[in-house]
């Protein structure tokens, strides 16, 4: 964290994984947001230092070039106590599928509570791809996808009548188990996700956790009275209009300014964390998990980070924030 004596804190930002809305069926099942303290001599230091141990002739390092089998005592050092980054970073993870699960919820009930919301994500998601089998619960969650994506107009959506025969057949295949409660509120909310489907074009990108994650920056590097401004990767989705919304939103967030990560060293070690941790968080998620590496990655994650899966999460989930 920055020194409490800051009362304006300068972060830089980046993530890995970012598809916009499209959560589903796309080249990664995580999202990473990282936000670094560092001022500019120590980010060029960690560059410069990285260049020593890696000895690539690339022009900008990535986080591919620490994943490198070959490179892994520069990764153990980055993220190790004694590197360069150790509490002056955190990393906001978002398991996409249940991140969906959980607007799904948030949509056609949008009278229950957050905590009610996440527990029948969490059973939907731990239950539904044993009992209504794979196929099913992948259309579920392409189908759920597509109909709530807010900007997806060349994307194929389903039609009402086939996504009601698949709720339909899940709510059979529920009879009398315990995900039998969340799938009905899914049946019972279904009209209000066909309506998303109309009313997609005149929504904001509510999908994109990109959105959630920047204000959760913001809301981190905050505490304490501190005033923030943003130094973050060029990204298509923080436009000039997020930034003022966002500054609505939050009056402790003096401003965000874009930059190419090639052009600012800070950026740049935001693009390393980023990476790596999307890389380990993704592995952890899919049961290829590395020990040592998910370790060193457990204090840099975010307690309020979006994730469903229990077994990984035991994994990654900061030790301090344990009960």
């Amino acid at each position: 964290m920055p020194p409490e004596r800051a009362s304006l804190v300068e972060i830089a930002c980046d993530e890995s994984g970012s598809e916009g809305e499209k959560l589903v069926g796309g080249n990664t099942e995580v999202f990473a947001h990282a936000s670094v303290a560092i001022d500019l001599d120590a980010a060029r230091a960690c560059v410069a230092e990285l260049r020593r141990r890696i000895r690539s002739p690339a022009v900008e390092y990535k986080a591919n070039h620490l994943l490198r089998e070959k490179n892994r005592a520069a990764l153990v050092w980055i993220l190790g106590p004694s590197g360069p980054i150790h509490r002056l970073a955190r990393v906001y993870l978002v398991e996409k599928a249940y991140f969906l699960v959980r607007a799904v919820f948030d949509h056609v009930a949008p009278g229950n509570s957050t905590e009610t919301a996440s527990k029948l994500a969490h059973r939907l998601c731990q239950d539904s791809p044993a009992l209504v089998g794979r196929a099913d619960w992948h259309a579920f969650l392409e189908w759920s996808n597509q109909l709530m994506w807010a900007r997806n107009g060349d994307v194929p959506r389903p039609t009402t009548a086939a996504y009601y025969e698949l709720l339909d057949r899940m709510r059979r295949s529920a009879v009398g188990h315990p995900a039998a409660e969340a799938v009905e509120v899914v049946w019972s909310g279904r009209g209000l996700i066909i309506a998303a489907r109309e009313e997609r074009t005149a929504r904001p990108a509510t999908l994109d956790p990109l959105l959630p994650a920047l204000a959760r920056a913001i809301e981190v590097w905050a505490e304490g009275g501190r005033t923030v401004a943003l130094v973050h990767d060029e990204h298509s989705t923080i436009t000039a209009g997020l930034i003022i919304e966002l500054k609505r939103a939050w009056p402790t967030l003096a401003g965000v300014r874009l930059v190419d990560s090639l052009n600012d060293p800070r950026v740049q070690v935001a693009d390393f964390l980023a990476g790596v941790a999307r890389r380990i968080a993704e592995d952890a998620l899919t049961g290829n998990g590395d020990s040592e590496l998910t370790a060193l990655l457990r204090p840099y994650v975010d307690p309020a980070s979006v994730w469903g899966d229990s077994n990984s999460w035991k994994a990654l989930e900061p030790r301090d924030h344990v009960e």
